[in-house]
């Protein structure tokens, strides 16, 4: 491991996903513990750390603007760029930016022995994982610094063939950790005073540890883990979401009622062209199942918008379905051509315009569907859990996820969690008061 003189400073930027921002945090406390110190990325210092993403291409843009930036801030800095993009363009990055170091999949947890701050060599250091599908081992990772909420990462990689997605490529087969461990580090997260945990992976559902061991498991291990009070599962694919893990979640001491559940297409025929593992009569049925056990759970939905292949009427179909659906919001992606998929080479590609259109429709939808979803809470008692306060206004998220606000003259309420009653709904805010 390199020498570190002790007043180093180095700073930390995540893109993209929650366990990118896990892992990025698991990395920042090896440099701490090695001497560093950690400043905020908008300053100026000797080592800027890059997590990337590669899901979308603005993920690759809003990458190279960073290094611009803080190649301006800082000139004689070293940047190293670590992750998804770092594995699967490593010549792009060093084409288009000025970088001292890319590390790839798995290397990019032994950073640290990789920097070398005596070097004048203008050549980039770059270690790509080459056999990324043979990675084995999964880097357990959680974060730290939002006093609230931690990420946990539970599983990383990925087995399912969707013809859009990049992440296989970057992070390899579906692996998961060790559930003792898991345990563990909630324990570790509830002694530093958090209060929720977000579990996350790239495919959280396929989660297991040995032959039997699976989500179900960890998840009621998960909610015996006294001082965690919340347990939130990021997203889960519908074909994985099972009766029993609903039926669990309806009892549970601590599984918070919030489902983000992928759709990506309300169009049978282009759920086949994006390889998805089902189809539009599984889909409502995991919708109809949470909610007929949770009346007012969350349920939150991914979807793709002009995807090759998705005429009018296939969009149409996504729209309607997604209309008719009890959701509570969406996440509306717009397609984007990435190398090395199978979707890059389909036919019926649709036009730019008409992707931002699309997006924009969905878009509207989901806020409808959002305002929906609170004004039929009205006047119900809620449980908090206080995450910020600012111009007399304090915010937090309900256990099914709706964002609420409260008139407060001050923060001592922070991180905590309070019982609430939902009074109203104002320009799209949920506005609520404290149980007297």
């Amino acid at each position: 491991m390199a020498m570190v003189n002790t007043t180093r400073k180095v700073a930390f930027h995540t893109l993209g996903c929650k366990l990118n921002y896990a892992e990025t945090s698991t990395i920042s406390r090896q440099f701490e513990s090695a001497g560093y110190e950690k400043i905020d990325f908008g300053k100026a210092a000797d080592l800027y750390v890059i997590n990337t993403c590669s899901v979308t291409e603005n993920a690759d843009r809003e990458f190279r603007k960073i290094v611009n930036k803080v190649k301006r801030q800082a000139p004689d800095s070293k940047v190293a760029v670590i992750g998804c993009y770092a594995q699967l363009r490593p010549e792009n990055i060093v084409a288009t930016s000025k970088v001292d170091v890319v590390l790839g999949t798995k290397e990019k947890f032994n950073l640290l022995q990789h920097l070398d701050f005596n070097s004048a060599s203008e050549i980039p250091l770059i270690i790509q994982d080459s056999e990324v599908d043979e990675l084995h081992g999964c880097t357990p990772s959680y974060s730290v610094g939002d006093r609230t909420r931690s990420f946990l990462k539970i599983q990383d990689g990925c087995d399912y063939p969707c013809t859009y997605c990049t992440i296989p490529l970057a992070r390899g087969k579906s692996r998961s950790i060790d559930p003792d461990i898991l345990v563990m580090q909630a324990h570790e997260i509830a002694a530093k005073g958090v209060k929720e945990i977000v579990l996350t992976g790239v495919n959280v559902g396929d989660y297991r540890f040995g032959p039997d061991y699976t989500l179900i498991d960890l998840l009621k291990k998960l909610d015996d883990v006294p001082g965690i009070d919340r347990v939130r599962i990021s997203s889960i694919e519908p074909n994985l979401l099972t009766n029993e893990i609903i039926e669990f979640v309806a009892q549970s001491k601590s599984i918070l009622p919030h489902f983000h559940i992928p759709l990506q297409a309300g169009s049978d025929k282009v759920l086949s062209l994006m390889k998805r593992r089902y189809g539009v009569d599984l889909y409502k049925d995991r919708i109809r199942a949470v909610r007929e056990a949770m009346p007012h759970a969350g349920i939150g939905v991914d979807v793709i918008v002009g995807f090759p292949g998705e005429g009018e009427a296939e969009f149409q179909e996504t729209y309607d379905l997604i209309d008719s659906l009890d959701i509570s919001y969406l996440h509306v992606f717009t397609y984007s051509e990435r190398p090395n998929t199978e979707a890059i080479k389909l036919p019926g590609k649709v036009g730019m315009r008409s992707r931002k259109a699309r997006n924009k429709r969905l878009t509207e939808l989901s806020g409808r569907k959002n305002q929906a979803f609170a004004l039929r809470q009205l006047n119900e008692k809620k449980l908090v859990l206080l995450e910020s306060w600012n111009d007399g206004i304090l915010t937090g998220m309900t256990e099914n996820y709706l964002k609420v606000h409260i008139k407060s003259d001050s923060e001592v309420l922070l991180n905590t969690i309070i019982g609430v009653e939902l009074t109203g709904v104002h320009q799209s805010k949920v506005l609520a008061s404290i149980n007297s």
